[in-house]
């Protein structure tokens, strides 16, 4: 590398080394646990980038001693992202408690784009098998439209092998929901799919039971479970959509930075959803199609999700962010 392209490009990447001097400073003076969340995910991106600007500064003989700086940036940042913390019940309880409100509002925007998608193609399966009611045999099977034809709910047959199907219903939603946030590495493309699927089945099904005059059955059996299961899949769906935005619009990082961030900042907001789909697993599995009154089924779904939404909402103590 020639000595003036040299000195112009070490005067473009020397402010990330010592931001990173920083972040390592302040790590030794007040210790890890200090740095904010936001400061840890900006040390390792910087970690990434500087990996690379010590291959380029190697190859100029002229740059040796910024070579040797760099590496003894890197050294060091290395042991503070590779040493791990372990994690317990405390941690995760503090997680959930405390941070993840946090990454649920500074996310919000996607949180609000997947309400709508699910919102607005829920909307157009109400309105064409309303319309059309031959238009739910794509979505539904046989078995089911016989069922809602004998006025029958499809969901009586899990009381008697709740463990089990309970176990089911568990699987089954962690699947669905975590295709839908993996969706996003397509470039949101999948992520949207699933979001469509879904949305269409619950207005078609809403719609259909309604045409058998079994909506009481229908929604006092989706109230208790449902007010956990559906916001799960809005949130990993607003995850999926958070992958795909830092695919598509990097800003002012490289791509593979911009991916990293975002990967990292979907799979935090994705993560806080398996507590809520256990527990709406279990429900599904014993409480959902139970012979309870449709009164306390709807009163168990109104208080889980009040619940839900005072523990999403949670203001948070203001932490100073890294730049």
């Amino acid at each position: 590398m020639p000595q003036t392209l040299s000195n112009l490009w070490i005067q473009k990447r020397r402010p990330h080394w010592d931001r990173l001097a920083a972040l390592l400073a302040q790590s030794d003076r007040s210790g890890l646990r200090q740095l904010t969340r936001a400061e840890l995910q900006e040390l390792a991106l910087l970690y990434r980038q500087i990996a690379a600007d010590l291959s380029v500064l190697r190859q100029d003989p002229t740059a040796r001693t910024y070579a040797a700086f760099v590496n003894q940036l890197l050294a060091r940042a290395h042991h503070i992202i590779y040493s791990g913390r372990k994690t317990n019940l405390l941690t995760l309880y503090r997680f959930l408690r405390d941070e993840y409100p946090r990454i649920f509002q500074r996310n919000i925007q996607y949180v609000l784009a997947s309400l709508l998608i699910t919102g607005a193609c829920g909307l157009l399966g109400v309105v064409l098998t309303s319309a059309r009611p031959e238009f739910m045999r794509h979505f539904v099977g046989p078995q089911m439209i016989a069922t809602m034809e004998r006025h029958e709910m499809w969901t009586q047959s899990i009381v008697s092998i709740a463990p089990k199907e309970t176990s089911r219903i568990m699987t089954n939603n962690l699947t669905v929901s975590f295709e839908t946030f993996a969706g996003g590495i397509s470039f949101g493309l999948i992520t949207l799919y699933s979001l469509f699927v879904n949305g269409m089945l619950l207005g078609v099904i809403g719609a259909a039971c309604h045409h058998y005059g079994m909506s009481v059955a229908l929604w006092s059996f989706v109230a208790a479970h449902g007010s956990l299961e559906l916001p799960s899949i809005i949130i990993a769906g607003a995850a999926g959509l958070r992958l795909g935005h830092a695919m598509l619009f990097p800003g002012g990082y490289r791509w593979k930075d911009s991916l990293a961030k975002g990967g990292i900042e979907a799979t935090r907001l994705v993560s806080g959803i398996i507590p809520l789909l256990v527990i709406a697993g279990c429900l599904e599995g014993f409480f959902s199609p139970s012979h309870a009154p449709v009164w306390l089924k709807f009163t168990v779904g109104g208080a889980l999700f009040l619940l839900l939404n005072l523990w999403l909402f949670r203001p948070g103590k203001v932490r100073t962010q890294g730049v």
